[in-house]
This record gives C-alpha cells, structure tokens and sequence, in this order.
C-alpha cells in the first residue's frame, strides 16, 4: 500500500473516532490498554474558514471548541481532535488510531470502526430522507402568448 493510501485511510478513520457519538465510542472501546500521554487532553479553539460559493475567496466563519490529545502506545502514536470539551472522547480516540497503527488493527476495525462506520451511513441516509420530504419541485407551463 501507498503512503498516499496509507495516509487517506488513516484521515478517514480518524475521522470516523472524532465524529462518533462519545456515549458509543465509550461503549464500543470500553476499556483502554495501558499508554503514555504526550499530550494529555486540552481544550481550545480553531478558527472556521468557509469559500464564497465553496469554492471562491476564503472568509473566517467563527471559531470552535476543540479538545485535543496525543499518546503513545508501543511504538504507535496516537493524535485524536474532537469537537467540545470531551476530554475522554479525546484521549479514547487518540488510543484508537494508535491501536489502528499496530497488531490490533483488525480487531479494532471489526469492533469499533465498522459499527461506527454503519451508524454513521444510517445518520447520513436518515438526514438524505429528510432532506428529500422537503424537496419543492418548481416548472414553467407554456402560456398562450409566449408561442
């Protein structure tokens, strides 16, 4: 595998860790293996940047709280960013991506990163259903005059 594949399938499970629900990340990964903390969980902000038109001139949006750690474990280290102030959530997710970088990467992607893969596809079809009830379908009917 690539480092260019190694590096998209890294940020798309990191990804995965700092979108999940804390309360199911915390029940799917209940118990942490013993690591170092080179980072220990801190809560700050980052600023939000949009695109005019998404794609055009870039404006700041604002700022989020983010929560922050980084560990290590073994020869793995661990970075995890979530949105708030969970600093469990953080540090459980920074222990994750290490575990996905070692021996247990496959039992970890069957436990914890699948389901949470799933959950996250079914909130993705959910919010599309939902989105699609409100849909307004707009047409023009020929008058007499424009012909």
């Amino acid at each position: 595998m690539s480092q260019i594949e190694e590096t998209a399938l890294r940020r798309d499970w990191m990804s995965l860790l700092a979108k999940a629900p804390a309360a199911r990340l915390a029940a799917l990964a209940p118990d942490l293996p013993a690591h170092e903390l080179l980072r220990a969980p801190e809560i700050g902000a980052v600023m939000l940047e949009g695109r005019v038109g998404g794609t055009g001139n870039r404006f700041n949006l604002g700022e989020m709280t983010v929560t922050r750690c980084s560990v290590r474990l073994g020869d793995a280290v661990g970075h995890a960013w979530v949105q708030g102030r969970d600093r469990d959530h953080a540090r459980r997710a920074a222990v994750l991506d290490a575990l996905m970088q070692g021996e247990q990467a496959a039992r970890i992607e069957a436990q914890v990163m699948a389901p949470l893969r799933a959950e996250a596809q079914a909130r993705r079809g959910t919010r599309a259903e939902k989105a699609a009830a409100t849909r307004v379908e707009f047409f023009t009917m020929l008058r007499g005059e424009d012909q």
